[in-house]
């Protein structure tokens, strides 16, 4: 209830804003002010709703509502950053005048009316390219060279799916094109890296129906992300997912065997796993075979430094990034974990990271396309 009080009063404020920024800034009147006012209205309550598709309101009617709501969300950023720029602008102007000893503010209503009509068109076109750009995942083929790599596993496929997030903005229809495009790869070894929902089992675990038609040779196996946990209690979806055939592992270690090779596959809770749920290293690193090549998937990129410590991974296969999924917050992941996207070396450990398959939130991409990773494994 308090969070759905402060999401409605968040959304009120930023329409508000939004409000004085692109109506009464540029001096709109009238009938232009009123249709623009209305509509800042019914899409700041839209965004409001948003939130609440897949926990307190049914996805199989309100998905239309949770799709306009966050494509909402993702132009009100964008518009966002226009107006800090106008902003800025104004007070550059500003200053410059008194510097000069002038008399005056900002920029014009002359400068601000097109300035503002520019951010809007602007950030439009964006929300319209990025929605294009997250219904299409891709397939991105990848070589990881694997230290210890027995012979028989060289050339192994290995599918990666992370970051689905079906539940809000994208349903059955979308899980289903996932796994056709995952099962048209033949992959070996198929893993999902997390992420797969937002919402509770109850509203949106039908959604992910379609994870059971998965096949690869050496199994189906996935782990959590941080969303299982947002509105549900993470155990139950992992429990959900088991239904499905697909062998879930909770700070867990499995054997894969082809031909006389052995490789250890080894999966971790999110770092931010509340309890019971909180990731184990020791329990999943400790005590192995280290002649073993082993393959950790855990989450979160930044998870290799706490696997480090006991004994780490050959290859570690990570998402939840996103790559930042609106540009330019590429650029905040980056602070925020030590690899965005594809390779990186961490504390020696290989890290690769997908930029995931859906969107969180706005079912948005811009200039972090969505994709399905297909890792050719090589000695």
């Amino acid at each position: 209830m308090i969070r759905s009080v402060v999401e409605v009063a968040v959304a009120g404020l930023i329409t508000f804003w939004l409000h004085r920024r692109l109506v009464r800034a540029p001096g709109l009147t009238g009938r232009r002010a009123l249709v623009a006012n209305v509509a800042l209205v019914v899409l700041g309550a839209s965004t409001a709703a948003a939130f609440q598709v897949g926990d307190t309101l049914d996805p199989s009617w309100a998905r239309p509502i949770g799709f306009i709501g966050f494509t909402w969300a993702a132009a009100v950023y964008y518009l966002a950053i226009g107006i800090v720029l106008i902003g800025l602008a104004s007070l550059v102007v500003r200053l410059a005048r008194r510097l000069r000893g002038e008399s005056g503010g900002g920029l014009s209503r002359r400068v601000l009316a097109p300035a503002t009509a520019v951010v809007v068109v602007v950030a439009s076109a964006l929300t319209g390219y990025g929605l294009t750009e997250a219904a299409n995942p891709r397939i991105v083929d990848v070589d990881a060279r694997v230290a210890k790599l027995p012979a028989s596993f060289d050339g192994i496929r290995v599918a990666l799916v992370t970051d689905v997030h079906v539940g809000p903005a994208r349903g059955v229809g979308f899980t289903r094109e996932v796994v056709d495009r995952v099962n048209a790869t033949d992959p070996d070894l198929i893993v999902l890296g997390g992420d797969l929902t937002d919402g509770t089992v109850a509203k949106v675990g039908a959604d992910l129906e379609p994870l059971r038609d998965l096949h690869a040779p050496l199994g189906v196996f996935a782990i959590s992300g941080n969303h299982e946990y947002y509105v549900d209690d993470g155990g139950a979806w992992l429990d959900f997912w088991e239904t499905l055939g697909i062998t879930v592992l909770r700070n867990q270690r499995v054997e894969l065997r082809k031909g006389d090779g052995v490789v250890d596959l080894a999966g971790v809770y999110d770092a931010t796993a509340p309890a019971p749920y909180e990731p184990d290293y020791r329990a999943a690193l400790g005590g192995r075979d280290t002649s073993r090549p082993l393959i950790l998937l855990a989450h979160q990129p930044k998870q290799a430094f706490d696997a480090a410590q006991y004994g780490g991974a050959e290859l570690q296969l990570s998402g939840h990034t996103h790559d930042g999924q609106l540009w330019p917050n590429t650029y905040i992941v980056a602070l925020q974990q030590p690899v965005r996207a594809g390779w990186g070396d961490v504390d020696g450990t290989p890290v690769y990271v997908t930029r995931g398959t859906g969107a969180w939130g706005p079912p948005v991409r811009v200039l972090a396309p969505p994709e399905i990773t297909v890792l050719t494994l090589r000695q």
